[in-house]
């Protein structure tokens, strides 16, 4: 199987090489474009959205993206796929990744993303921008270095299959989860959460133990593939548990409104961005460096503390210091759990 992926992608490299050989001029270009589909744009962005636009689009989007990068960091363990600068070494490395390749995380997030936020939007104009902006983040991935047009066609199935089943069951799902006490949301949330780290270690460990490099692939590799693929899938499952357990106790609270003042909002989001930046540094002092498990655990960790700050203990500091209220009666802000 790992041949004939390989030969698959040998055959591929050609495609990126000439991607590349249209000029440096596209680096800028490109590189804003891979950042419509980056994680760290929608991790500023989705805040701005939840916090000052609407809680319960935001809310929604926002475990989306958490849904969506999961999978696809689960898939990427499976697969073992590589990137074109690692098998090749004449591929310039214009957005260097330490994760597994296959499929693409950018493309699969921005078709489950922006094809989201379409679909709610409903505006006429809307689904072209978006497929546009689809286009554009595959075409950047590839000439990038990042990814072969495999992976971006796996990416934007992928992507395009979760789009459906959220927009098919997301009200059934929802009716069911509020059915359920806030301790037994809790407890599932754990468990969804982890589960998927440990398919992917269970995994490493079983099938691909003591995994290497093939000899073909002949580029500049990181230290250790696995090792970081793994930890990539236990970030994101710590981010998907505390927005789960956030929005839930928001919900059980009484929810919250971005609706306000143009002052209030520009306030909610620079108070709550300040606070997310202060738990990366006290992490980064508390615990500044980690190998092995406690590496994952850390990452884990993190992500679990940004994410209860963004959906439960800033919305209550934005209530208690008056920049915020709930919901009006007759009025929700329709909450996502």
């Amino acid at each position: 199987m790992e041949t004939l992926l390989d030969g698959m992608w040998n055959g591929e490299v050609h495609i990126v090489l000439w991607l590349q050989s249209l000029g440096g001029w596209l680096e800028p270009p490109m590189l804003a474009a891979s950042a419509l589909g980056s994680k760290s744009l929608f991790l500023v962005l989705l805040p701005l959205v939840f916090w000052c636009v609407h809680a319960g689009l935001g809310a929604r989007v926002y475990l989306v993206l958490m849904g969506s990068s999961l999978l696809n960091g689960l898939l990427k363990a499976v697969v073992a796929g590589a990137r074109p600068y690692w098998l090749n070494p004449t591929v310039a490395s214009l957005s260097p990744e330490s994760t597994f390749g296959a499929p693409s995380g950018h493309t699969q997030s921005v078709v489950a993303v922006w094809g989201y936020l379409a679909a709610k939007i409903r505006r006429r104009w809307i689904w072209p921008a978006a497929g546009a902006v689809m286009g554009l983040v595959a075409l950047s991935r590839m000439y990038l270095g990042a990814h072969f047009l495999t992976d971006v066609v796996a990416g934007l199935a992928v992507g395009a299959a979760l789009l459906w089943l959220v927009l098919r069951y997301e009200e059934e799902m929802l009716r069911w989860w509020r059915r359920r006490a806030l301790g037994a949301q809790v407890g599932l949330a754990l468990a969804g959460s982890l589960l998927p780290g440990v398919l992917t270690a269970g995994w490493q460990l079983l099938v691909r133990d003591g995994w290497r490099a093939p000899a073909e692939w002949t580029g500049m590799l990181p230290a250790d593939i696995p090792g970081a693929t793994l930890n990539h899938v236990l970030a994101l499952g710590g981010g998907l548990f505390g927005a789960v357990v956030g929005l839930s106790a928001l919900a059980a609270r009484g929810w919250y409104s971005a609706r306000g003042s143009l002052v209030s909002r520009v306030t909610r989001y620079v108070v709550g961005m300040a606070g997310i930046v202060l738990i990366l540094v006290v992490v980064q002092v508390t615990v500044p460096t980690a190998s092995g498990v406690a590496a994952g655990v850390r990452e884990y960790v993190l992500y679990t503390l940004a994410s209860l700050w963004g959906t439960l203990a800033a919305p209550e500091m934005f209530l208690r210091m008056g920049l915020a209220t709930r919901p009006e009666a007759g009025r929700p802000q329709g909450s996502a759990v």
